[in-house]
């Protein structure tokens, strides 16, 4: 009698797991952002454009008494992103246009070390007189994404992103996309004063 149930134990559990063991995928973060809504930014600043209103914060300070020139903050902080922004007049002076747009094209080249790969975006706005370069920077970089734009003759404003975390491409990616999407709204509504 014993062994009748030692049998039909063996038995049963010979037929009863006759599928074999998958493990479950890795799962994802469900990141959703809120549908951006813009509103424009008024300053003193030579010139506008509109922010997100996801931005909690808006920092202008004008960085050089002499020269006309200003740095704007714009943070994110449920993101833990800032946009830096820094103007710069050019004030006729073609000297200066070569010096800023040199300048802004080593900062983003200075991330080929770390970057996996840099696709540059131009854009340009005849009517608006805007024209410029987006530059996404790929992998575990300090600054996911950068832009300059220009009306070649008086304005210069340069930009890049930044997060208050240690990089990692595959964890701040999300967040980098959504504020690329505001990034390349700003160089879009930007209005020259």
């Amino acid at each position: 009698m014993k062994y009748h149930f030692l049998f039909i134990a063996v038995v049963i559990m010979c037929f009863s797991c006759n599928q074999d063991y998958t493990p479950k995928p890795k799962a994802y973060l469900s990141l959703n952002y809120p549908q951006a809504e813009y509103t424009n930014l008024v300053s003193e600043a030579p010139f506008t454009f509109e922010t997100n209103v996801l931005v909690s914060k808006i920092k202008l300070r004008k960085l050089n008494a002499t020269t006309e020139s200003y740095g704007v903050n714009i943070e994110y902080p449920t993101l833990k992103g800032t946009i830096f922004l820094t103007y710069k007049a050019i004030n006729g002076d073609q000297k200066n246009l070569t010096d800023f747009l040199r300048d802004a094209q080593k900062f983003t080249l200075e991330h080929t070390v770390k970057a996996d790969e840099i696709p540059f975006f131009p854009y340009e706005n005849k009517e608006r007189k805007v024209y410029g370069v987006f530059s996404e920077v790929k992998g575990n970089v300090a600054s996911p994404a950068q832009f300059y734009v220009t009306d070649s003759v008086e304005h210069f404003l340069t930009g890049s992103l930044y997060f208050n975390i240690k990089p990692n491409y595959d964890s701040i990616l999300p967040a980098a996309n959504y504020l690329q999407k505001d990034i390349i709204h700003i160089m879009e509504s930007l209005h020259w004063k």
